[in-house]
């Protein structure tokens, strides 16, 4: 036990120090999300309002249109205090959270294969009681050292969070039912927060509860008292999130990202009925035809191309996309927010000793062992109602599922090799052979993140706004505009950011665009405004600065200054029409 406390230890300081190391400027730069919860965060720490003046907001931040779950500013708030606004304080709480789920995993797993007392009569073979005691630890060992997990706790995801909240509210709910039952309640509470944090929460975590309860309904109905508490403690909490859920403003984002608001769907199947039509009235392919009513359509072409058996078929492919290979273990999401794209979100000498894994989990059939397939199941559902897939951020809710299932197969692999490889020195090979496998895709990830990946996308991460509004905030006095354009997307927040522009101001002098669909615009604040157009707007003033992407800059006005990436390409320049 004391040997397991110390690697415990050692693991845990691995997890902290790769998820701490450069925060800073590895990603290289901060999104305009990110931008988004540092300021907001500074607002809210300063009069208790975000950046658009509601107080103490629990339901949502409206940020750009977003509306976001409001709790990552929220844990925020402290270390831009501590820290200041800048990089490390908006990444601190999920490096923090992140490296917290790595311990936690621990004890979750633990529980996961608690042997109860009649478990302990029953005679094990040795190699099962290994893998059963040695699980935790390899779970929490591959969750420290994992490319998924690595990427999405050094940026400001509030994915992360919820991870965090999601796995202790499933440790304390089993724990809680063994001993100290109070801790039932901490458990909803720890559910409930996940919910005030990331979207996908808000489908994974009902779920995932009504399959606990199910499950242990005899042991719950004897603590009724608790439950009864736990019950009303998640009823009061989730008011505020459950009203959000149900007003325009959450229909509007759910309808934007999901895969049922796609009509050409119910074009297709439109398009495919008429054919059928067509074809069995001998009129052919006939696409200036008046649509015919579905009464005159053949039944069997109203089954085959009913939009909602489309809409199932659509969904299941997006559902097994997060299966494909490539994603897994080969390149990983395609969006470089998230992978290095050229390691997987698993690395690939994973790939045999998942599956192993989970073929040996099933077979043994050891605690709660059916949790974890079904848990990774469900993790999966509401990113596949997604138009983007498969989509590494919207399922970390699935995280360590798969680091469970790995480790219960590499430990089934290495007792194999002890106890049918004789001769010790095929077993030295073989473990050797193992070892440095893995020692080299770890170290293949990590020089590659670490050193080639801030280079080569620094342009995913909105790179060179930082440097471009520092110089801006130090010219401000010899200009009477600051004209940034739009085209990189959401300059308005960088501004705000990187000058730590006063909130109070700025909700009192802010230009303040919202469109029909919910989607909202900062046009102009103080000196700063924000086009697409910096020409139009630039030329209505005597001496603008403008910043602007290079492609932009007029025939025979020279370059001031040029900002380019971490690769040596220019991002934005700035220019004046007072040169001219």
């Amino acid at each position: 036990m004391g040997k397991k406390k110390i690697f415990l230890f050692v693991i845990f300081v691995v997890a902290v120090v790769l998820r701490f190391y450069r925060i800073d400027s590895i990603p290289p730069s901060l999104t305009w999300d990110e931008a988004a919860w540092g300021y907001n965060a500074y607002s809210l720490g300063m009069d208790g309002r975000d950046e658009f003046g509601r107080f103490l907001p629990i339901d949502y931040l409206e940020s750009f249109g977003d509306y976001k779950p409001p709790l990552y500013a929220y844990l925020t708030v402290l270390p831009v205090k501590l820290f200041g606004l800048n990089e490390f304080a908006v990444r601190f709480p999920s490096a923090l959270f992140g490296s917290l789920t790595v311990l936690v995993t621990y004890f979750l797993v633990k529980e996961i294969f608690f042997r109860q007392k009649e478990d302990k009569k029953e005679k094990m073979d040795k190699k099962t009681d290994t893998i059963l005691n040695y699980t935790p630890l390899v779970t929490t060992g591959l969750l420290a050292i994992s490319p998924w997990h690595i990427n999405l706790s050094r940026a400001a995801f509030e994915a992360n969070i919820a991870s965090l909240f999601i796995i202790t509210g499933i440790w304390l709910f089993l724990y809680s039912l063994r001993t100290k039952s109070w801790l039932l309640v901490v458990s909803s509470i720890s559910f409930v927060l996940s919910l005030y944090t990331f979207n996908t929460a808000r489908i994974v975590v009902p779920l995932l509860g009504t399959i606990l309860m199910a499950a242990f309904f005899k042991k719950l109905w004897n603590m009724k008292q608790i439950v009864v508490t736990a019950g009303i403690v998640v009823v009061i909490m989730s008011i505020p999130v459950v009203r959000f859920m149900l007003t325009p403003q959450a229909q509007l984002r759910y309808q934007e990202v999901n895969i049922f608001s796609d009509l050409s769907i119910v074009k297709d199947a439109n398009t495919s009925m008429q054919t059928d039509y067509n074809i069995l009235h001998d009129k052919g392919y006939c696409p200036e035809c008046d649509p015919v009513s579905q009464k005159e359509i053949p039944f069997w072409s109203r089954i085959i191309h009913n939009r909602r058996y489309r809409y199932a078929i659509e969904f299941i492919r997006h559902y097994v996309h997060h299966f494909r290979p490539s994603f897994l273990f080969i390149q990983g999401d395609g969006n470089p927010k998230f992978s290095t794209q050229d390691v997987g979100q698993f690395y690939l000498w994973s790939a045999p000793f998942l599956i192993l894994g989970l073929l040996y989990l099933i077979r043994e059939k050891r605690g709660f062992w059916w949790f974890v397939p079904l848990w990774l199941l469900i993790g999966i559902i509401p990113a596949a109602t997604a138009r983007e897939t498969p989509h590494a951020l919207r399922i970390e809710t699935t995280l360590p599922t798969w680091q469970i299932l790995t480790a219960y197969g590499v430990l089934t692999a290495l007792l194999f090799i002890k106890q049918h490889i004789r001769s010790a020195f095929l077993k030295k090979s073989a473990y050797s052979i193992l070892t440095l496998v893995l020692a080299l895709n770890v170290l293949y990830y990590l020089h590659g993140y670490y050193v080639f990946y801030p280079k080569e996308y620094s342009e995913h991460w909105q790179y060179g706004y930082k440097e471009a509004i520092t110089y801006a905030q130090s010219e401000y006095e010899n200009y009477d505009a600051i004209v940034v354009t739009t085209e990189l997307g959401r300059p308005y927040i960088y501004a705000l950011f990187y000058t730590r522009f006063s909130p109070i101001k700025f909700r009192s002098t802010a230009q303040i665009e919202r469109e029909v669909y919910g989607f909202v615009h900062v046009n102009q604040f103080d000196k700063f405004y924000f086009t697409n157009d910096t020409h139009t707007t630039a030329r209505k003033f005597k001496h603008p600065l403008v910043i602007d992407v290079p492609n932009n800059v007029p025939d025979k006005v020279p370059v001031i200054k040029t900002f380019n990436l971490l690769s040596g390409e220019p991002a934005l320049v700035s220019y004046t029409y007072t040169l001219l």
